[in-house]
């Protein structure tokens, strides 16, 4: 995996603030998997090179994979920097774990436009129970915006911040929660920060362009504070297709709320079992409803619908129609169990924001698994999560957007009949507003937007 350290930044990458093109930061990059991302540490080669102290106890540890770890929960200030003070627009964002709070007033953080060790924007996890996104000049601390989140020791969350101009925005866990407009800093470098608390690093990155799209609207919902209920992951997803236990026709779309348990019952009849657009879906689900334990055979229309929140536990779908599942508003989605078959062009359509999360999940003969919706009328950082995948005849994984900061993560993924590798792991295209076509810009792990490694792909 390629680590880009601030050692090797090149003098031109930072003069995006002064005009400078992406054509020019491509060419800065040379062959960079990634023209946008100049900076990433995942940690993994166990040093913190390139990075400079101020206050703490730090050292890089294994916890997975390698972080980037802060032990002391009394320091009141502990600082890691990296880059250079000339830095203007960009964004950075990392994966941050608080392991202990010293006090209430204890926090674990990223920063941005840092020009010295007290003064810097700062997205904090505060102990008492919120993210706050500051300006921070010595002990003056502005708080540009806030949203309350029960922040637990031991959980894992994934911190940006964006700067354009004086417009500075924050998001944990891809949800918009603070945005405003301040003059303290116009550039500086990027930092992990912790105040009277422990905390451990992991996948930071820093990309240009940080105003523009994704234009995620501000959101008042705080970001999910814990993993997505799950059932114990099998060795395998399921090597074969269930029985109905009977079966129903349906004339129109059934409202969800709370749970349905369909009994392996084959629900059936809605649209013309093509590709065609605005079909009605078969399930609507509410904000926080779960579909589970049902089979959706053909003509399916355009599948199950997620207004929200949504839960789907071993669901089936013996003939994909337009899409099998479309994830429309909420944060956080999960797909536990099941399979999906014949989707012609994708299964799962996210077009809101936030992550899905698929496991134990099996495709066959299809074209895409996952597409973060390229062209939708709002454009929001996505994120999808697959773990315990077995994919057959199946063209792409995941297709992201890449110039939004979209991400896509792979554990335990099993291709089978694919003596050529053909399979598509993360499909990176750049993401177009409504009414244009988004276009393919590439593919593979680069530790920026694709994670996955060699052992987390398996070809059988």
């Amino acid at each position: 995996m390629q680590i880009r350290r601030a050692r090797n930044r090149h003098p031109l990458l930072w003069a995006v603030g002064a005009g400078a093109t992406a054509a020019t930061l491509a060419a800065g990059m040379g062959s960079s998997a990634f023209a946008a991302g100049v900076f990433s540490d995942n940690f993994n080669d166990g040093d913190a090179s390139g990075w400079s102290k101020s206050g703490g106890t730090w050292s890089v540890l294994t916890d997975g994979s390698g972080v980037f770890n802060q032990a002391s929960t009394s320091s009141e200030l502990a600082r890691q920097f990296a880059g250079q003070t000339d830095w203007t627009d960009y964004q950075v964002q990392a994966r941050v774990k608080p392991t202990g709070f010293g006090s209430s007033t204890g926090l674990v953080g990223l920063a941005a436009r840092s020009t010295s060790s007290t003064k810097m924007y700062r997205l904090a996890l505060l102990g008492s129970g919120r993210a706050e996104l500051q300006a921070v000049n010595g002990s003056q601390i502005t708080a540009i915006g806030s949203a309350s989140l029960r922040v637990s020791a031991g959980n894992w969350y994934t911190l940006r911040i964006e700067t354009s101009g004086s417009t500075i925005r924050g998001f944990v866990n891809g949800t918009q929660i603070a945005s405003g407009s301040n003059s303290l800093a116009a550039s500086g470098r990027v930092g992990l920060v912790t105040a009277y608390a422990g905390g451990s690093f992991d996948d930071v990155t820093v990309g240009s362009g940080g105003g523009g799209t994704p234009t995620t609207p501000p959101s008042t919902t705080a970001p999910p504070t814990s993993a997505p209920p799950t059932t114990p992951p099998p060795t395998t997803p399921p090597a074969s297709w269930p029985t109905p236990t009977s079966s129903q026709k349906v004339d129109a779309t059934i409202p969800v709320s709370g749970t349905l348990d369909g009994g392996m019952k084959r629900y059936y009849g809605i649209g013309d079992g093509g590709q065609s657009e605005s079909q009605d879906p078969m399930f609507e689900l509410a904000a926080g409803a779960t579909l589970k334990n049902v089979i959706i055979g053909a003509p399916a229309g355009d599948g199950v619908h997620c207004e929200g929140n949504c839960t789907l536990i071993n669901v089936w779908w013996e003939d994909v129609g337009e899409d099998a599942a479309t994830f429309r508003g909420g944060t956080t989605y999960t797909v536990d169990g099941g399979g999906a078959r014949s989707g012609t062009d994708k299964v799962f359509q996210h077009n809101g924001a936030g992550t899905v999360h698929i496991r134990n999940f099996r495709v066959e003969n299809s074209g895409k698994l996952y597409r973060a919706c390229g062209n939708c009328s709002t454009s929001y950082q996505r994120h999808v999560v697959l773990d315990n995948i077995t994919a057959t005849s199946t063209k792409v994984l995941a297709g992201i957007n890449t110039n939004w900061g979209d991400t896509a993560r792979f554990s335990r993924i099993t291709i089978l009949n694919d003596p050529s590798h053909s399979t598509k792991i993360c499909q990176k295209w750049k993401g177009v507003p409504k009414g244009s076509e988004p276009t393919e810009i590439g593919e593979g792990a680069d530790g920026v937007n694709c994670f996955y490694s060699e052992s987390d792909i398996a070809w059988r």
